[in-house]
């Protein structure tokens, strides 16, 4: 049964596999994966029609989704995977019915490159697409972390990132003009990190991009 599961699946985020469990993301045609790695979040839409993209800035990860979709989904054309930043999609603005965004955003060097990835990101869904981000968060260890600047936080972890909270989260849902699919979900692991998830459908036109935005945890 678990090896049926990893074929079908591949080594999904388990968070991403809960919302393919509940239908979510049936309809959505148009997938990208922003910041794909090896393209472990792709296998299922790979092998169930729908039309795969992703970019990643290291050529090998680009290197290796391209051969995982040569292997699993041959009509899907190489070129749909590129070597690009998440800040500077290469794409027109309402492209996707669905962005995936999984452990990326929290290696913004500051609040306005958090900004430009997210709004990137963001402009190429299409009205009603939904967005999916896995990022790392204080939400439960807010006395934990230790503040370095620009919005950077050091981990008990040892691991040093951008970090956010629910606010922000809920800021940006209205700002960009969407709204929450699920509630916001934290997992704390062991004090030593916490990751959040925020699942956001596209409903409305993004307010305009403050010159100088500011995060407080």
């Amino acid at each position: 049964m678990a090896n049926n599961l990893q074929q079908l699946y591949g080594n999904i985020d388990i968070y991403l596999f809960d919302q393919l469990l509940k239908g979510r993301f049936d309809t959505c045609a148009k997938v990208l994966d922003a910041g794909c790695g090896g393209g472990r979040n792709l296998v299922y839409f790979m092998q169930n029609g729908h039309e795969v993209y992703g970019v990643d800035p290291n050529p090998e990860a680009v290197a290796q989704v391209q051969m995982l979709a040569k292997e699993l989904a041959p009509n899907i054309s190489a070129k749909n995977f590129m070597v690009a930043k998440a800040e500077s999609m290469p794409f027109k603005v309402e492209t996707f019915d669905l962005v995936i965004c999984s452990a990326v955003l929290h290696f913004a060097n500051d609040s306005n490159h958090f900004d430009a990835m997210l709004r990137s990101m963001w402009n190429t869904l299409k009205p009603g697409g939904y967005f999916f981000a896995r990022l790392a968060s204080d939400i439960g260890i807010e006395k934990l972390v230790l503040p370095l600047g620009n919005s950077r936080y050091a981990l008990p972890d040892g691991s040093e990132r951008f970090l956010v909270n629910e606010q922000i989260l809920i800021e940006y849902t209205t700002d960009l003009g969407g709204q929450l699919v699920e509630p916001i979900k934290t997992t704390n692991v062991q004090n030593l990190r916490c990751m959040t998830t925020w699942c956001v459908q596209k409903t409305g036109s993004p307010k305009a991009a403050s010159q100088e935005r500011t995060f407080s945890l």
